[in-house]
């Protein structure tokens, strides 16, 4: 893992990066930074199963760029519903 996710994670009060909790993947999806994101594409370059927890969670949790993680998803082939109605992030509203 990135020194950027490790970082992540250990300001969230966590003692380790554990992307199998689908909290700490929402985290780092809504909260992590460029060189987080970059390695989290890696790691989903890969791994079928992470992209799905991806597409899971884009599709519940208000985040910042949802469409960035739908095309990157895309990207790989992933099948994408592009009429989706994705939860609004109403930045602390």
């Amino acid at each position: 893992m990135s020194a950027s996710m490790q970082r992540l994670v250990t300001g969230w009060n966590r003692s380790r990066l554990d992307l199998d909790s689908d909290e700490v993947l929402a985290q780092v999806l809504d909260r992590g930074d460029l060189d987080a994101w970059r390695e989290l594409y890696r790691l989903a370059t890969d791994d079928p199963a992470l992209r799905a927890r991806i597409l899971r969670i884009v599709c519940r949790v208000p985040l910042p760029f949802p469409w960035f993680w739908l095309a990157a998803l895309a990207s790989f082939g992933e099948e994408i519903d592009w009429e989706i109605e994705l939860p609004r992030d109403r930045g602390g509203v």
